[in-house]
């Protein structure tokens, strides 16, 4: 959200980065074919159910017109299977009074206490329903939360909640019987930062996930800064108003601590303001990396060095900057094999104007930038994007993209609408032609994209366990969405729960970080992998769901567990879920 806290810069940048955007547009619009119709599916791909299945929630983001920073940043969404009955739970995080009083979109404030919530699903025979058992699980936030990661952090086959927040950050440890205890302090986890993203991923392979905080920049309430629009009212500022804070790695102590290892990992040489965190294997060598997306400053892509440190090779990696060699202003991100070659590959959504970011991984942890070339680019110039990522939406075998979207500074035309809030923006969906295209294909997505929402927070996961994936979107200072997937399953898929047995114990817990390849059975291989970060502030469903478009026979499996084992299964059986131990 790179800007200007003067108005004179701010109007001067603001009135260029508008003439270049008008001018692309001129241009594509005289040069440019129409693009193909989404004629492969049909319109309508999903429908929204949230306040129907008992998902009623509202974020409230304490806005008093006083424009403070984190108004504009929360609010991240989960989806993990808390109670382990095999469906998948909603969590979403709340926020809380800033200012002296409500004001606009917020007011009133909601009646009792301000919590963020649980909701259980209750999934019976096809039929979605949620029940809020927030109150029972003892689950209870302080002060102003931004996002939230998932996993199980000590291996009792119970997964655990992470909830970042305008600090300081909690910790709440599953105990595996419908309720959660915070061990914030007690697990060393309690960063007093202003932390966003986060990522549970096992960097050393001792069996026990580690945990990265993204820290996005030094504020305080008492120290807000005031910025201004091109009107020269007051506005929300950009973040190189403040400083960038340090992130964090902790490595886990496997005795239900944790220890702070930036420093002696390596990761404290380089910091910027984050926002969004994924571990993948980048560079094919069988260990996590890790990619931070930063606000304004050149990205980091940290290549484990199998010694417990990392090494920032962003730059030489060509996924730092912009192809013009500009620091962007990077959120939303998602790493996935979007051209089944066997590698992952990044998208990362940025501010309005700059378009988002398409790095094509070349199978070493070198990238290439095609958003322009594969379609991407023009189409999202006009959104600033939040939550984002890769889904097989029809379940052909391709990544799609989906990116949820939200201004961050003040809308002329809502503000004359008497909209005190008004950042709104439409959601937006990327086909994948298989081809290295991508076609915007939006308007086949369903009504629900058409709405515009300050869309923040987005989670992918099978909610109703049909065999495609479905959608939870937070919206800042709005309603809870559940975007349902209705045309995935109409394709043959796989579906599988990759679990490993803990050292002392018998109980499963999901292989964060095992990558598996699919072969169907018309000779197509696909890769995929195991994971809950990524997006932006959000938490998503671990387990695999792999298209498979028109094949019809049992698949062959081979997977790369976290340690670097790998092992193969044959005649898997399709159009349903298995569990692999």
């Amino acid at each position: 959200m790179a800007g200007f806290s003067r108005p004179s810069e701010k109007r001067k940048a603001r009135a260029a980065c508008l003439a270049f955007f008008f001018f692309a547009a001129f241009i594509a619009a005289c040069t440019s074919p129409p693009p193909p119709p989404a004629a492969s599916a049909p319109a309508g791909w999903f429908t929204e159910g949230a306040k129907e299945t008992g998902l009623d929630f509202v974020h409230f983001n304490g806005m008093s017109g006083e424009f403070y920073y984190p108004e504009i940043m929360p609010p991240g969404v989960a989806l993990f299977d808390y109670d382990n009955d095999g469906d998948l739970d909603v969590f979403v995080v709340q926020g809380q009074m800033l200012g002296s009083k409500p004001l606009g979109a917020a007011k009133p404030q909601p009646v009792g206490s301000l919590n963020s919530r649980l909701f259980r699903n209750d999934l019976k025979s096809g039929t979605l329903h949620f029940t809020d058992v927030t109150a029972a699980s003892g689950i209870v936030t302080h002060g102003y939360a931004m996002g939230v990661a998932t996993a199980d952090f000590n291996n009792d086959g119970c997964v655990d909640l992470y909830v970042t927040a305008l600090g300081p950050n909690q910790l709440f440890r599953n105990n595996c019987d419908g309720t959660f205890t915070d061990v914030s302090k007690a697990s060393h986890t309690d960063d007093a930062g202003w932390s966003i993203s986060a990522t549970f991923f096992d960097y050393d392979r001792d069996g026990y996930v580690d945990l990265f905080v993204g820290n996005y920049v030094d504020y305080s309430v008492a120290a807000n800064r005031q910025c201004f629009s091109l009107s020269g009212s007051l506005d929300y500022c950009p973040p190189h108003v403040y400083r960038a804070a340090p992130s964090h790695l902790y490595h886990n102590n496997r005795d239900g601590t944790f220890t702070d290892v930036t420093a002696k990992a390596g990761v404290s040489r380089e910091y910027g303001p984050a926002l969004g965190t994924i571990a993948a294997d980048f560079n094919g060598d069988g260990w996590p990396d890790l990619y931070v997306a930063n606000d304004g400053q050149p990205n980091q892509l940290w290549i484990n060095q199998r010694n417990g440190t990392f090494s920032n090779t962003a730059l030489l990696a060509g996924a730092a900057l912009s192809p013009e060699g500009e620091a962007k202003s990077s959120m939303g991100i998602d790493a996935g094999d979007f051209d089944n070659d066997g590698d992952d590959d990044l998208f990362i959504t940025e501010l309005t104007g700059q378009g988002h970011d398409l790095y094509v991984n070349d199978g070493t942890g070198t990238f290439e930038e095609r958003s322009a070339r594969s379609g991407i680019r023009l189409s999202s110039l006009p959104f600033t994007g939040f939550g984002a990522g890769w889904i097989d939406i029809d379940n052909d075998g391709w990544l799609d993209v989906v990116t949820v979207n939200g201004a961050v500074t003040q809308n002329v035309e809502a503000i004359a609408r008497n909209q005190p809030f008004s950042l709104q923006e439409k959601k937006q969906v990327f086909r994948n032609l298989g081809n290295g295209q991508f076609e915007d294909a939006t308007k086949a997505a369903g009504s629900a994209f058409a709405v515009p929402e300050v869309s923040r927070g987005l989670a992918f996961g099978d909610i109703d366990n049909d065999g495609d994936l479905d959608m939870v979107v937070g919206n800042d200072s709005g309603p809870l969405r559940l975007l349902i997937n209705n045309v995935g399953n109409r394709k043959h898929w796989v579906g599988l729960r990759l679990v490993l047995g803990g050292p002392e114990k018998a109980a499963l817990r999901d292989a964060v970080g095992a990558r598996v390849a699919v072969t169907a059975s018309d000779g197509r291989t696909l890769w995929r992998r195991a994971h809950t970060d990524g997006s932006y502030a959000s938490a998503r469903d671990p387990r695999v769901l792999v298209g498979l478009g028109d094949a019809s026979g049992p698949v062959k499996v081979r997977i790369t567990w976290p340690d670097g084992r790998v092992e193969e299964k044959s005649n898997v059986p399709i159009d349903r879920y298995t569990t692999i131990k």
